[in-house]
């Protein structure tokens, strides 16, 4: 059964990764340590990483006192916030490429996708802002700011094919538009981009998806693609998940129905019906 990782874990793999000596090593190479060496590279990316990044306080006082409770030796407030410099953030952005490289974004597509002309990745993430931007990058909570970043990711070109950056309140969905592109590219999206209306563009512009299905839609079956031996529960004309927990085959692999709203032209909107593939 799956667990999540504890946190000696996380340190561990992390630690691994990025072993002390190869951060010292790249903070001499750009210029980050002084002579005196005062300034303790290893705890300093640590507690920004856990202790400052992924905090609920984030200020930059609480980051020295990361930093501090960490280090073999303490730096005074002034001491501290004068080591911040454009320096050190280009320090950090080597150090998070170099693992977007090395460990997000695999350096290799599979010969099994080699049939589509590209392989995209849609997602997005929130980016916590300070309050004072709560104007212009409105959050979720009321006195709270953020940013959301979304991101279409080239898998087979490596690249970054588009991006925009928004408020937070602003859905995934909104920003993926769907259109000629599409053509023999397939699209990898999460439940954050599910919409049959979308799947059906995506279709009808030659390109094709991959989406968990949600329970929700529950769509029915017209078609089973695989057959099985023995007493095999019948599908065809039956709701997915009305079904589903009953069954004892190791996979299912059918085709459905689904229907959908085409989008209002002329003051009127007509319903519509497309058939998919689901696999699981």
């Amino acid at each position: 059964m799956h667990s999540n990782p504890s946190s000696h874990e996380v340190e561990r793999h992390l630690t691994n990764f990025l072993p002390s000596e190869a951060l010292e090593d790249h903070a001499d190479a750009v210029g980050v340590v002084e002579r005196d060496r005062k300034l303790q590279i290893p705890p300093l990316v640590w507690s920004f990483a856990f202790g400052f990044a992924g905090g609920a306080s984030r200020t930059l006082a609480s980051f020295r006192r990361s930093y501090n409770s960490t280090a073999d030796k303490t730096l005074s407030a002034g001491g501290f916030y004068q080591r911040l410099t454009p320096t050190l953030a280009e320090y950090l952005r080597d150090l998070v490429e170099y693992g977007l490289d090395e460990v997000a974004v695999p350096h290799t597509v599979s010969e099994e996708f080699n049939r589509f002309r590209d392989v995209m990745i849609a997602d997005g993430t929130v980016l916590r802002l300070h309050e004072l931007l709560a104007e212009e990058y409105e959050g979720r909570r009321e006195e709270q700011a953020g940013a959301r970043l979304h991101l279409l990711h080239n898998v087979t070109e490596q690249t970054i094919d588009r991006f925009s950056v928004t408020d937070e309140k602003r859905h995934d969905s909104t920003q993926f538009e769907t259109g000629s592109w599409l053509e023999d590219r397939l699209a990898i999206l999460d439940l954050a981009y599910f919409k049959y209306r979308r799947f059906a563009l995506i279709d009808e512009n030659d390109g094709y998806f991959v989406s968990r299905l949600k329970r929700s839609s529950n769509p029915v079956v017209t078609d089973e693609l695989r057959e099985w031996r023995g007493r095999a529960i019948p599908l065809e004309g039956k709701k997915i998940f009305d079904v589903v927990d009953d069954l004892c085959r190791k996979y299912i692999d059918v085709e459905v129905e689904i229907e959908f709203d085409r989008r209002e032209y002329a003051g009127t909107q007509s319903r519509d019906t497309k058939r998919f593939r689901v696999v699981g």
